[in-house]
């Protein structure tokens, strides 16, 4: 009994990492996508030139 209840709690577990990684790639993907439109729509400066939008 106890070798049927550890492999059913790894498949509960890899399971659970396989939903959170997936997840995790869908935010990097649109983390990705954020920052490179923030190239596209940045401000300009009161000099003329074109402003960074991100603080580093």
């Amino acid at each position: 009994m106890v070798p049927i209840l550890l492999v059913l709690l790894l498949a509960l577990i890899l399971f659970g990492a396989g939903f959170a990684l997936e997840a995790l790639w869908w935010i990097a993907i649109a983390v990705l996508v954020v920052w490179l439109l923030g190239f596209l729509v940045r401000g300009t400066t009161a000099a003329g030139g074109r402003g960074r939008w991100y603080r580093w």
